[in-house]
């Protein structure tokens, strides 16, 4: 009885500690998102053309033409980097930009980001005040479930796969490197997702759809990070699968996840629609 009594209690005690790592996590990721200039303080999204224009929200006249984006500030009207002023009474070139990549300068309290989206050049200024940051209430997740956290194995194609996949505004497409794929077992069903390389070193990244997008997820696309062992092993936990930017904003560029990727499971953990999509549902 002793023996059973311990291993109820070690258990109970495992999935506490399993709920307070989730919590925690979650909170951190929380806060990054409200960052003061993060995607939430977005208030405007400008495609830059050869033709000289000035964009709301951003000072100066913009303009990009062979991988270069320029900038003509007029009088009174400041650019900075690193605290340094760049209105200079000189046009001002910023660029070439790889693809996903992107700079920030500061006029005032707004950050201007410069970056190339699908081949494109776009501008967008992120103010503190945004409405979208100042009324943010947080995002809605699933009760975290121990279940939903699996085992799974990162099988390496022959040679990593350019896959094009769609994005959240219309007219780009992105392309990303998949190095492989990820197997796993879940709700008695075997399954595998694309993998792209992820931000940090050694890191994977999945975007996938499942049986409750639409409905209690966003619609578009999910995104999960998980970092591979040396021997392929990988631990899927999709408590700790996160919207992207375009579930909260249609500034976003956010890509769709492949088509192989959607699956046909219902994946009832992670976040759900935010309060600002609810009437999307």
């Amino acid at each position: 009885m002793s023996t059973q009594t311990d291993s109820a209690t070690n258990t109970a005690s495992g999935l506490e500690a399993f709920d307070e790592e989730w919590q925690e996590w979650h909170d951190a990721h929380e806060r990054h998102r409200a960052h003061p200039h993060g995607f939430l303080a977005v208030t405007h999204l400008h495609w830059l053309t050869g033709d000289a224009t000035r964009l709301e929200g951003a000072p100066g006249t913009w303009s990009v033409d062979a991988d270069v984006v320029r900038v003509v500030l007029e009088p009174g009207e400041s650019l900075q980097q690193d605290g340094v002023e760049l209105n200079n009474g000189t046009v001002l070139e910023l660029g070439p930009i790889e693809e996903r990549g992107g700079i920030n300068r500061v006029s005032g309290d707004t950050v201007i980001e410069v970056a190339k989206r699908g081949g494109e050049y776009i501008v967008r200024p992120r103010n503190p005040e945004n409405a979208l940051l100042r009324q943010y209430q947080g995002t809605p997740a699933y009760t975290p479930n121990a279940a939903f956290a699996v085992a799974g194995t990162f099988v390496p194609f022959e040679v990593p796969r350019p896959t094009t996949v769609g994005a959240a505004v219309e007219g780009i497409q992105h392309v990303y490197e998949a190095p492989g794929e990820i197997r796993f077992k879940l709700a008695g069903e075997e399954l595998a997702l694309t993998a792209f390389n992820g931000h940090a070193p050694g890191s994977l990244s999945v975007l996938f759809t499942d049986q409750t997008s639409g409905k209690t997820t966003y619609a578009a696309n999910r995104s999960l990070s998980v970092v591979p062992a040396a021997d392929g092993s990988v631990r899927l936990d999709f408590n700790r699968a996160v919207n992207l930017p375009c579930a909260y904003t249609d500034l976003a560029t956010c890509p769709l996840p492949p088509a192989e990727n959607r699956l046909p499971v219902a994946i009832e953990a992670g976040e759900k629609i935010p309060y600002e999509r609810q009437d999307q549902k």
